[in-house]
């Protein structure tokens, strides 16, 4: 087991050295990381109320930032154990409801989804759910894997014991906060821009990724993927990305 995870680290850095000697810094930029530290805390302001859809036990702003913005966060999550296991004060409110059904009341400045809507059947009855929890002028923040990526496909297509082993023996650990059944209903960019303004929202703001880790393990598949994603973007553009993030406006 030792030498076959000295393997597997071995190919990651391989990987990752090839993507800093040869591909340009848009390829190479870690999309959940960028809106986790970047994209979403420039959102945040002082008394805000915000929904954090699916934080689950790890609420998106933590404790330290919610008191010192004075923030008021409602959590949202299907899974009402996971809300239970939330540290103390980081929620002021919970919803155990699965977003595609929640019908808001139009008073959150801000709604923040992270990794969620590829977990959802139905995403539109969700863009739908997060418009109605926004006041007019409120935004959503969304990160989500698309749909057109490799892994996303493979995904879509593999039993689900089958995906979990192969994760979670590659990548141990994942094990705590992946793994949840995924379906990718309608997530592509273009797709997202089409529901929100069949919601009311309008697009503010839009990052686009183009890397994931999902084959680092085994870099001769790594690069076949690499050469694949170049080409793919060189064709569909930004529908080539495997991640993607949006600001979203409710003007109506």
């Amino acid at each position: 087991m030792n030498l076959l995870r000295s393997f597997i680290n071995a190919n990651i850095r391989l990987s990752k050295w090839f993507d800093r000697q040869f591909l340009p810094s848009s390829f190479i930029k870690d999309g959940n990381q960028d809106f986790i530290s970047k994209m979403a805390p420039s959102y945040l302001r002082q008394g805000m109320k915000i929904y954090d859809v699916g934080g689950g036990k790890q609420p998106f702003v933590d404790t330290k930032k919610k008191a010192a913005l004075c923030l008021n966060v409602v959590g949202i999550d299907i899974s009402q154990s996971e809300l239970d296991r939330a540290p103390v004060g980081g929620y002021d409110e919970t919803i155990c409801a699965d977003i595609a059904n929640i019908h808001g009341v139009a008073d959150g400045d801000l709604v923040i989804c992270q990794a969620v809507l590829e977990h959802v059947k139905d995403t539109d009855g969700a863009m739908r759910s997060i418009a109605s929890l926004l006041k007019p002028g409120g935004k959503a923040l969304i990160f989500v894997p698309s749909r057109n990526a490799v892994f996303a496909r493979l995904n879509i297509l593999m039993p689900e014991n089958i995906k979990r082993k192969i994760l979670y023996g590659v990548y141990p650990n994942t094990r705590a906060a992946q793994g949840f059944p995924s379906f990718y209903h309608r997530c592509t960019p273009d797709d997202f821009i089409t529901m929100a303004k069949h919601s009311g929202l309008a697009e503010v703001e839009s990052r686009y990724y183009y890397i994931s880790s999902y084959f680092s393990f085994l870099f001769p598949v790594y690069l076949v993927w690499r050469i694949w994603v170049v080409l793919f973007k060189s064709i569909a553009g930004h529908q080539a990305a495997e991640t993607f993030s949006m600001v979203l406006v409710k003007v109506a």
